[in-house]
């Protein structure tokens, strides 16, 4: 098991939130994913963030899963993570969470993911969607061509160069 679950939590959460801005540097990745969302009759403001929540939930479960140190969450390969987001179940990621969570909006977050992975139907149909969105887009990050095979630390460190808030 990891050594400090909420580090862990905090380190994924970084990295859900980076995702997106990262991906944006892309010419014309977010009018698509805003027509993806607007498509699915998801809003974009929930879906942007449950992607967000997403993305920290599958690096999440990896490290569990893989019961590595929390430190060895930097080595992390990002194609391991958006594997993750599309071959784990919605209830497999909520696995091994923190009890409470320091940022309301990640505890807000991971109880509407919670609430949309048990309610099924439509809202099971709306996750099945946002996973393939964030595994794009991590598959987005992990074919940046200055890094051969890049890792959550890669990542990390991209939205530092960009000034990304933390």
């Amino acid at each position: 098991m990891t050594s400090d679950p909420d580090t862990l939590w905090r380190r994924c959460a970084h990295l859900g939130r980076v995702l997106l801005p990262l991906v944006d540097q892309e010419p014309g990745r977010k009018a698509d994913r805003h027509e993806n969302l607007r498509t699915w009759g998801i809003d974009t403001v929930v879906g942007e963030r449950l992607m967000e929540i997403f993305a920290a939930l599958a690096a999440h479960a990896v490290v569990i899963d893989s019961s590595v140190p929390t430190a060895q969450f930097d080595a992390l390969p990002v194609r391991t993570v958006a594997e993750a987001a599309t071959s784990k179940r919605d209830f497999e990621l909520l696995a091994g969470l923190p009890d409470s969570f320091a940022d309301v909006r990640d505890e807000q977050a991971v109880q509407l993911f919670r609430l949309s992975a048990y309610e099924g139907g439509q809202a099971s149909r709306r996750l099945f969607q946002l996973s393939r969105e964030v595994r794009h887009s991590l598959i987005v990050l992990a074919e940046h061509p200055l890094l051969p095979c890049p890792t959550c630390a890669d990542v990390l460190r991209r939205a530092t160069e960009a000034n990304l808030p933390k």
